[in-house]
Formats: structure tokens, sequence, C-alpha cells
């Protein structure tokens, strides 16, 4: 080692012939050459310019002070060409320094002429040797590197630890050293450590230039219950299974097969959680845009029962447009707990079409032969109607009247006391008077008011007097005053509404 120091000084030109003479200079010699600057470390990259290609080396300025020397074969493009020349800059890494030469690499191929030391020098410096696949051994393949046999097992041959000798046998590739023990009698290489670090160079290339909302085009490379994972060239998203399409999809195997080209959008990036979310669905048209042309109020649709839930059931009316039939839909004054009673999934309907909201994506079907509000002409506010509780609810009290249509009566509007009960108060089936307060044509809603109607029925009865009392004034009969007969007429009216 010490002999390698002086002949690094020699070429530095830092140490004269008179400080080497006697075996009793070495250590100055040594403590000298350490302490140079510019001194490289195996594994440290360095960038310089040209200065010469001569024979099977391209040599490099180091500093100005030295040269380092780079095999020429690095630089060897796939049709046998040399691409370098005086003056480019390059990067290269330093390997060791060895017979007053510095050995650098460009860590395309990795070194391949090396010895022991050679191989050792790579190991310390991180860097690829180049090595040739001889044989098949047990648990893995025999690698040369120059003359120095080394060993890859199975599964570092490549990212799948593939057993296919045919495959590797008689190639040459870079190898990273992984062992290096015994003094040099047990070397382990790994070429699957290289593919990995540049898989990582490509996802990290990769990652800089994607942003939400970009369209790719990837290559699916699995198939899973919950979705695919496409490669977008050395980084994988997955696409759930709900943005494979706008149809329903049950398994990704039905819609996507691995191997398959696909045009994606990424919706979703967290490079925290290294997630990466693409959409098929996202690249193509949403048929809910024209889904008010296709399906105008009241028109007759056909669709398919595709889900049952406890307030109604699912019609899908084409790939990507579902619809609702509400419980209460399901036809004229038909009560149900539940859709099953009535429809099951994968059932062919007929449903007519109720509402269409294009923003939130929603479409209100009936199983009505017609809207309830053709047949059945709603009330006008300020009608007074009879009918009977239905349920009483915390916020109030649903009425059904005697026409089939069903209202509902806000505590405000119940003329009760504040926090009764109106379940004990109002069972089902308790007939009940009420006055119109508002009128839903298109939902067939109604807002009740039990309260009002003693107000309404006040109003005629004052004016039916108010006219009596004109009527007898002129003719000069006497019926009381218009007080007597205000009280008459509210005396009447209290006890009709008990």
């Amino acid at each position: 080692m010490s002999e390698e120091k002086i002949e690094m000084s020699y070429q530095e030109g830092k140490i004269s012939n008179e400080e080497t003479e006697g075996e009793d200079n070495f250590a100055v010699l040594f403590e000298k050459s350490s302490k140079l600057p510019g001194r490289l470390e195996p594994g440290q990259k360095v960038t310089s310019r040209v200065v010469s290609i001569s024979g099977d080396f391209v040599y490099i300025d180091l500093d100005g002070k030295s040269e380092g020397v780079i095999d020429l074969k690095e630089f060897k493009d796939e049709h046998g060409d040399y691409t370098v020349q005086v003056d480019d800059e390059i990067e290269a890494f330093f390997v060791t320094f060895k017979n007053g030469v510095k050995r650098l690499t460009t860590l395309r191929h990795g070194l391949s002429t090396l010895d022991l030391d050679g191989i050792r020098n790579a190991y310390d410096a991180d860097l690829p040797v180049s090595g040739k696949v001889v044989s098949e051994l047990k648990g893995g393949f025999e690698i040369n590197v120059g003359k120095i046999r080394c060993f890859c097992p199975f599964s570092q041959i490549d990212l799948k630890g593939s057993r296919e000798k045919d495959a590797y046998l008689g190639q040459t590739f870079p190898f990273k050293v992984l062992e290096y023990e015994e003094d040099g009698r047990n070397i382990i290489l790994s070429r699957r450590a290289l593919l990995e670090e540049e898989q990582q160079i490509k996802r990290d290339n990769i990652r800089e230039t994607l942003e939400v909302g970009m369209e790719l085009t990837g290559t699916v490379r699995s198939i899973q219950r919950f979705g695919a994972f496409v490669d977008l060239g050395g980084i994988d998203g997955l696409i759930p299974l709900s943005e494979i399409g706008w149809e329903r999809t049950e398994k990704t195997e039905d819609a996507l097969s691995v191997g398959q080209e696909v045009i994606v959008k990424i919706i979703a990036l967290d490079w925290g959680k290294n997630r990466l979310t693409l959409s098929l669905k996202a690249t193509q048209p949403d048929p809910f845009l024209s889904a008010a042309e296709k399906y105008p109020v009241d028109s007759l649709v056909h669709g398919t029962i595709v889900s049952l839930t406890p307030y109604g059931a699912f019609v899908n009316l084409e790939p990507g447009v579902d619809g609702l039939i509400h419980i209460s839909k399901f036809g004229a004054g038909r009560r149900i707990k539940h859709p099953k009673e009535v429809v099951e999934v994968g059932q062919l309907v007929e449903v007519y079409v109720r509402e269409v909201d294009i923003k939130s994506k929603r479409i209100s079907l009936s199983m009505e032969q017609k809207l309830e509000s053709e047949m059945i002409a709603m009330p006008q506010v300020g009608d007074i109607l009879d009918g009977v509780v239905e349920k009483a609810l915390p916020s109030g009290v649903l009425l059904k009247m005697n026409n089939g249509i069903a209202g509902f009566i806000p505590n405000s509007e119940m003329g009760t006391p504040r926090g009764a009960n109106h379940n004990k108060m109002f069972p089902v089936g308790t007939g009940m008077q009420v006055i119109v307060k508002e009128v839903d044509v298109i939902r067939n809603r109604m807002i009740l008011s039990r309260s009002g109607v003693a107000e309404k029925l006040e109003q005629e009865e004052l004016s039916r007097y108010r006219g009596e009392v004109m009527k007898d004034e002129s003719t000069g009969s006497g019926l009381g005053n218009l007080g007597e007969l205000l009280k008459a007429a509210m005396d009447k009216n209290n006890r009709k509404i008990k």
C-alpha cells in the first residue's frame, strides 16, 4: 500500500527522489501522501475533460495535476462505434490506483479486466463489475470476472430470480459485488441489485413529472380482486375496481388482462404512502351528461335491478347510469317494508322517470303506471282535507289522505302543547282534519297544518255571518249584534274541532 502512495506522490510531483531514499522514509512518505489535496477515494465521483484517446484507454484530466484512465470499450454503442472525443466532459467514478495509473469507470458496463485486487476495490467502492455467465451450479450460476471465478445465486440473477439457464449462459452482464470473503475465495455477485437501482432511478425521474390529471399509456402488470396494477415505465399505479369503467365491474379479469395496453388518468398521488391511483373510467365520456336527453321526466324506460337496499332498488338503465326506485314508489298506496317483496336483483323492469339531477348524478324512478301527479289531482294551498295518522315522528306526524296522497304535519303546526307525546295523543289510524300549507307536485309532497284548520274555519264563519248581518240590516230584521253572532260562530267551530 505504501508503494502505491509513493507512486501517486511521484505522479503528482509532491515528493522528491531524496525523500524516497531508504526504508526509514516510508512512514514520512505515507503521511505526506495521505495529506495531498485532491486525493480520490474508491467510488468518488468526478467530472472531467477528455485529454486524449490512445490504444484501449480514454485519458481524462484530474485537476491539471494528473490523469486518469477509463476503458475505451465503455464508450462503444450498440453499433460498435465509439461515442467519446477529445475535450468531451464526462462523469466517472474512481476505482483504484495501481502501477502509477488511476483507474476510473463510467459504470456503463462495469469493470471487467480485474484481478482479485480489482474486484476488492470495486467492492470497497460499491462499483459494478462485468462478468460472464459460464455455467450453472447448485443454487446459482458461475460468473467469470476476468479470470476470477465468482458466484451469483438464482435469486440475484434478475428481478424475478429466474432459473432459466439458457437465457443467461454465455451472456455478459454488470454485477454488484455483494460479498468479498476469505481473501477472494468466496465472491458473491448480484445482477438484481443493479437492476433494482436502475428501477429506482427511473421511478424517481418519473415521479418528478407526474401530476394529477395527466393521461398516460401503461401496461397491465397484474390482476387483483380489488383492481389492476399498471406499469407506467418503471413505476406502478393502481386502477381500483370502481375506476375500471362506467359499467359495473364485478371482477377485474372480466375487463382487463395482463399485458394489455391501456390509457389511464392520474386521479390521486400520495408519495408519502407510495400510492399512485389511476382511472380508466376518467378517460371515457361520462354517460350521465346525456342522461337528461335520453331519459326525460315522465318517460317510460327499461332497466335491470342491480341492487336492493332498505330504502329502495337501484336500476341500471345503461352502462354508468343507474336510477333509484324509492321504497314509496312501487305502486299507488302500496306499503312495503323492503323492495325484495316486489323485485329481485337481475329482474328486468319498466319504470317511469320522475326526476333527473345531472349535477348530483341522480335519477328518481317509479314503478307506477302513471305519475301520481297525473293519477290524482293534487290539492291546492288552503284546502281543508281529511286523513288518518300513519306514523308519529319526533319532528311531526305523517298523515295519509283519503285520496291516497301522504302529507306531513310539523310539530309547530299540530296545535298541541310543546313537548306533547303525539304517539299517545294520536295513535295510528286516528282521523284528523288538516289544511294544506305547501304543495310539491313533482315529489308528491305536502306540508299540512292541524292548528290552521280552526283559523281557517273562523275566518269562513266570520265572513259568512258578516254577510248575514249586512243582509239583515238592509231588511231591518234583528238577529242580535255582531259580537253575539261572532261568539256563536266560534262556539260552533270549537264544537266541530273537538
